[in-house]
């Protein structure tokens, strides 16, 4: 796709591939969100309503976007978030998107429901530093086996995903075009001994309902892995996982796929970061879109953001090639935005380079 005189020249480019290239059962999968998609819409809008405020005659002639994550060396402050059955995107699926991310010299999140193992990831980019998102099944066997498994892959931290407990927001897309994952799902075929075939609803009613904060000793328990939390929302709960001993915390609202008209997780963000940003390091996930809207995250005291669906989107369009494309892209956007925003690094950008502005026309 690169060498088409029409080559993408941003991740909006790669969404409008992808949208003529699946089938309208993966498609709905991958772009949709619950109810009528409220936040799903707002997550992208809420970055437009913060602007930057750039400050001038700043030396930036040795500008440098690298940073460190949990104290892993990344080179720029975007991660690649957990998205499931990637092998519905693209044949190589979960493995095409570790060697992306391993070249772009940064982490990837494997998603519990994602169609390759911990092992055929981590053999697929030796070495390179990688998270693995967990959901805590109804039995335990199989969510140990999980753990043991990203530990024996070198994996170097466990997210646990909050969000979805045991339910799946009521995805419309979906249930119009009666979508099941035809592609393997390790982790599913492991807790019921079925193949693959089911439906999303099918794969999260495994997922356990009643945890609770104090559950989370049990998780620690189970490795010595750091531990964060992804889907956390309010200052309240901020405090909480602090307080039960996290390491980490991703405001996130599951890409606006779970609860419709929550916040978007950029204008979260900032009570979260008050109440526990001195304490642990605070990600955001969910409608980054470009490079300027991850300096806004930096400057609202993420210490990174995630990316999602736009990994998928180069991904179906050209694998490997097409997710280390994403990337590359948007690292060019952070390192150009940051320059000019008037920051040699990222502990450079504060509160002072952002405010909230009006709504965005729509």
């Amino acid at each position: 796709m690169s060498a088409h005189r029409h080559a993408p020249l941003n991740v909006w480019d790669y969404e409008r591939f992808f949208e003529q290239t699946l089938d309208a059962g993966a498609f709905g999968y991958f772009a949709g969100g619950a109810d009528d998609e409220l936040t799903l819409r707002d997550n992208v809008a809420a970055f437009r309503r913060w602007r930057l405020r750039p400050r001038m005659l700043v030396d930036v002639s040795a500008a440098s976007i690298d940073t460190t994550v949990l104290g892993t060396a990344v080179s720029m402050p975007l991660l690649v978030a957990p998205t499931a059955f990637q092998r519905m995107a693209h044949p190589d699926g979960e493995q095409a998107t570790a060697r992306a991310a391993a070249a772009a010299g940064t982490v990837m999140t494997l998603s519990t429901i994602a169609t390759s193992t911990p092992a055929e990831v981590a053999a697929a980019a030796p070495g390179a530093p990688r998270w693995f998102q967990l959901y805590w099944f109804k039995d335990e066997g199989v969510t140990r086996a999980l753990v043991d498994q990203a530990v024996a892959a070198d994996f170097r931290a466990i997210v646990l995903t909050v969000d979805a407990p045991g339910t799946l927001g009521r995805r419309e897309r979906d249930l119009r075009t009666g979508f099941t994952v035809e592609a393997p799902i390790p982790a599913f075929e492991a807790a019921t001994g079925r193949p693959s075939g089911a439906t999303p609803a099918e794969v999260f009613a495994l997922v356990e309902s009643c945890l609770t904060w104090r559950d989370l000793e049990r998780l620690r328990g189970v490795s010595d892995l750091p531990l964060l939390v992804k889907g956390v929302l309010t200052r309240e709960d901020a405090r909480l996982a602090v307080d039960a001993g996290v390491d980490g915390i991703i405001v996130s609202n599951h890409a606006g796929r779970q609860l419709d008209t929550v916040l978007a997780g950029i204008d979260a963000l900032p009570e979260v970061v008050d109440e526990v940003g001195g304490e642990v390091e605070v990600f955001v996930d969910g409608g980054v879109r470009r490079g300027t809207d991850v300096l806004k995250a930096l400057a609202l005291g993420a210490r990174a953001a995630l990316i999602g669906r736009p990994v998928l989107w180069g991904l179906a369009a050209a694998g490997e090639d097409g997710v280390r494309d994403v990337l590359e892209m948007l690292r060019r956007e952070i390192a150009l935005g940051m320059q000019l925003l008037g920051c040699a690094g990222c502990g450079a950008i504060t509160r002072a380079h952002v405010q909230r502005g009006p709504e965005p026309e729509r």
